[in-house]
């Protein structure tokens, strides 16, 4: 027997309703949450078509499967993925063929799920742990008879063949899912090599800072965890009381903090200095809210503090992402300070989840309306768009105090202090309560990066 998957019924219906016009595919991505015994799928997303996809009609190949754009469908995965929670994410993709392409669509859907997966995997900041599952499903439905076949393929063998799943539908399966909050402080400068205005363009691509960001994501995963202020094993239950939630049942909310060593060299290692010749830097400050959901059969400490992780490495991979191709489009920045997008909720209809979307100053709730309606296909009211979640905050690049739209100075990250003549200890610092974040480009002549060899 296969990889099990409990679908929302909501899901059931609105793949029902889609239809294809004669002759032609239709594709999608399947979203939700993933364990290690099963996975949950609590939304289906059609991929909306390109302008220009395909080539004209007069020129288009007697399988409609040729025209399926892979590279278009992994972009719409990026951009659906940045406005999930942590804890939720894509699990795979559907297809939807007239029935005499039933046999060439399983070749399809495993080029698609390959090609997402390796689009995705590009920015990531995160490693993939032990208790990660790299199946992901792929759903074929027929357009006539609307039967459907449900498949799974490893993303990690290219050579893999398709596994046999099993699809069954259900109802409010994520109505009682535990959420997970935080929020997270960051201080971060990110060294650049050419800051000039002939490489301007160069050092503004996400690919040049991704190095950076992944120093501190290392910092982030191997942080320590507080729930509810207090240290727990990672094998430790969340929940007391009945194993099992029934549907309707309560949900758990649990606050998080985070505490990260600063970075020293491990026994028996030497730690050194190198100078890395540099024109500038980035820096990243500000604080970030953060949102994971877990199941709620038998979650442990472990699965609520790496949803938690991955959301907060998530959520700053992808505003420092969306800036750079703001400031790209834009021709680069206007000054030394930049604000990054804001990150907002709306609830998910019908499962008790809320998604996100990022606002730049100059735009609105309508505008996040209509970015959920384009990506994810559903309607929002404008009503239900928390806007408040993490309110508008400037930083001097330079270090000075941290100023919300009050005009309140925020407290600055905690520190462990030394005597002096002490050999200094491991620094821990958690999450202030400013919330929001800026990037600074700032113009400098040298760097330190200190590192351990």
């Amino acid at each position: 027997m296969g990889r099990g998957y409990i679908v929302e019924e909501s899901v059931e219906k609105h793949l029902a309703n889609l239809s294809t016009v004669a002759g032609s595919c239709l594709s999608g991505l399947l979203v939700g949450h993933s364990s290690a015994q099963r996975d949950f799928v609590v939304l289906a997303v059609q991929t909306p078509r390109r302008e220009s996809e395909g080539p004209p009609e007069g020129q288009r190949g007697s399988n409609p499967l040729d025209d399926t754009d892979v590279e278009w469908v992994s972009m719409h995965a990026r951009q659906v993925t940045r406005m999930l929670p942590g804890g939720v994410g894509v699990l795979g993709v559907f297809l939807i063929t007239p029935p005499e392409l039933a046999k060439e669509a399983q070749s399809t859907l495993k080029r698609l799920v390959l090609a997402v997966d390796k689009y995705m995997s590009k920015t990531r900041l995160w490693d993939l742990s032990e208790d990660d599952v790299t199946d992901r499903v792929t759903l074929h439905i027929c357009s006539k008879t609307r039967k459907a076949v449900c498949k799974t393929f490893d993303v990690k063998d290219p050579k893999c063949s398709a596994k046999p799943a099993d699809w069954k539908y259900q109802s409010g399966i994520s109505s009682s899912w535990p959420v997970v909050t935080c929020s997270v402080k960051l201080d971060l400068d990110i060294p650049v090599t050419d800051m000039s205005s002939e490489n301007l363009e160069k050092c503004l691509k996400y690919d040049m800072l991704q190095d950076g960001l992944k120093r501190w994501a290392k910092q982030i995963e191997s942080g320590v965890c507080l729930i509810n202020g207090r240290l727990a094993l990672d094998d430790s239950e969340l929940l007391s009381g009945p194993k099992k939630s029934t549907r309707g049942s309560q949900r758990h909310t649990f606050q998080i903090q985070i505490l990260v060593s600063a970075e020293e060299p491990e026994p028996g290692q030497r730690s050194s200095a190198r100078v890395q010749a540099c024109s500038g830097s980035v820096c990243v400050r500000g604080t970030v809210h953060c949102r994971a959901y877990i199941h709620s059969n038998k979650p442990k400490a472990r699965h609520a503090a790496q949803a938690i992780k991955r959301d907060i490495l998530n959520t700053v991979s992808s505003r420092v992402e969306m800036l750079l191709e703001d400031l790209m489009n834009e021709g680069g920045p206007a000054s030394g300070q930049q604000d990054l997008p804001r990150r907002v909720f709306a609830p998910l209809p019908g499962s008790g989840l809320s998604v996100c979307d990022y606002v730049f100053p100059d735009e609105t709730p309508t505008d996040v309306a209509e970015r959920l309606k384009e990506i994810l296909e559903w309607d929002s009211s404008v009503e239900d768009i928390d806007m408040r979640v993490e309110a508008c905050c400037s930083v001097d690049a330079l270090g000075g105090e941290n100023t919300c739209d009050d005009g309140v100075p925020q407290e600055g990250p905690i520190q462990s202090s030394t005597d002096a003549g002490e050999k200094p200890k491991a620094s821990h610092y958690y999450a202030g309560v400013t919330v929001a974040a800026v990037i600074a480009l700032l113009a400098t002549a040298t760097s330190l990066l200190y590192l351990t060899e």
